[in-house]
């Protein structure tokens, strides 16, 4: 009889699988972009490295902000370095990104002043270092600006950008191979000769998952229900990849070989086969060498929530990364009672209003894990633990914001 673990006790297991040391590669700023940077990135100066002006105006003593008249002595463009210094009774203009003028203090914007020929005169007073950038505003040398394990975007381009970083240390994506397993099922452009032949999708939704999150991907396609197809197709991926993923055959069926491979033919270290968890309860998660192999159920909508709850924390691991499901507290609309002793995982809507998430279950279809159309639009899943209480409205709930896994 097998035996059937708790969904946390599944993750804890994952979480507690060693990765090997990854490997890592050199790329161009833009060429790292949602890769994962494999070293703290510290300033090596100030920024700015002097005073520099926020805006344009004019550089003064602030001892004089309420002098009558301020005599205009030069002109300091961004760019150059001017010679003149501010002293007692006169002034600089100044531009924005201007180092400040030796002797300055504060910048009098543009408007805030009247020009008679050669001089200003103050019409609305500014206090002392205003729109005047300190050294280390930006960051200080010796800061750490970037962690190791963030993820590039345009913001860390810009960072690496201004300290003359043209290339990165990033860290190699896992490569995840994925099939789907079935002699009932069709891939793309197979004609259907039977009304029993069903149209595949699991493998496409899960290469979708894998590529948006971080991993590079091979398509296995579909692979008939026998021993020898399935063993094959683990032989080959297993010398590729460094996640294997497949779908369908994990069941109690007299057609589930996924299962009776992994543990009969490759002789894998199964960490668990079974977890009380709804869709999903049939998953199987094992090891082969310093591979992992993630099998999922055959349902659409059960191997896509599995796969999520999966196989996106391996690749995050793979990646050593910063990343993780995007799970919020969100507003209920509506009573929700708790069905099963599962943790369960729930399709419904999800909105940002009033500061807040709030979800509701409107035209969300009730009935088979088969039903992937319920993640369409703007969709998130509730979660209900093993333990959780029946659901009033109005409560705040733990929610998975489908939308933002890329």
């Amino acid at each position: 009889m097998r035996e059937f673990i708790s969904f946390d006790k599944s993750i804890e297991i994952l979480e507690n699988i060693n990765i090997a040391k990854p490997t890592t590669e050199r790329l161009f700023l833009t060429n790292a972009i949602n890769r994962v940077i494999a070293n703290d990135i510290i300033a090596d100066h100030n920024s700015p490295e002097f005073p520099t002006s926020a805006m344009d105006g004019y550089a003064i003593k602030h001892s004089d902000i309420k002098n009558e008249s301020i005599k205009i002595i030069d002109k300091n463009p961004a760019g150059f370095v001017v010679d003149s210094e501010v002293k007692d009774g006169v002034c600089i203009k100044t531009f924005t990104g201007s180092l400040m003028p030796i002797g300055s203090d504060t910048l009098v914007p543009i408007e805030n002043v009247e020009v008679f020929e050669d001089c200003i005169k103050i019409t609305n007073e500014v206090p002392f270092g205003f729109a005047t950038r300190a050294i280390g505003e930006n960051y200080s040398k010796g800061e750490v600006l970037i962690k190791k394990g963030s993820v590039i975007g345009f913001a860390e381009v810009g960072v690496l950008a201004s300290l003359n970083i043209a290339q990165v240390d990033v860290i190699v994506n896992p490569t995840v191979a994925i099939a789907s397993t079935g002699s009932e099922i069709l891939d793309l452009g197979e004609i259907q000769t039977n009304d029993a032949q069903i149209r595949s999708s699991n493998h496409l939704t899960v290469e979708a998952l894998c590529k948006t999150n971080g991993a590079s991907t091979i398509q296995m396609g579909i692979v008939e229900d026998d021993i020898e197809s399935i063993t094959n197709l683990f032989e080959t991926a297993l010398q590729k990849a460094d996640i294997v993923v497949t779908t369908g055959g994990v069941s109690v069926g007299d057609y589930d070989f996924v299962q009776d491979v992994i543990k009969d033919k490759l002789n894998a270290q199964v960490l668990f086969h079974g977890v009380t968890v709804k869709p999903g309860m049939h998953i199987l998660v094992a090891l082969k060498d310093s591979k992992i192999i993630v099998a999922l159920p055959g349902f659409a909508y059960s191997s896509t929530v599995c796969a999520i709850l999966y196989v996106l924390p391996l690749i995050y691991k793979f990646r050593q990364s910063n990343e993780s499901l995007p799970i919020v507290k969100a507003r209920i609309s509506e009573d929700f009672p708790k069905r099963m002793a599962k943790t369960i995982f729930t399709a419904c809507n999800v909105e940002y209003t009033n500061n807040e998430y709030t979800i509701n279950f409107d035209g969300k279809k009730k009935g088979t894990s088969a039903i992937l159309t319920n993640m369409l639009e703007s969709p998130a899943l509730l979660i209900q633990k093993d333990d959780s209480q029946n659901i009033k409205a109005g409560d705040l709930v733990d929610i998975l914001l489908l939308n933002h896994l890329k």
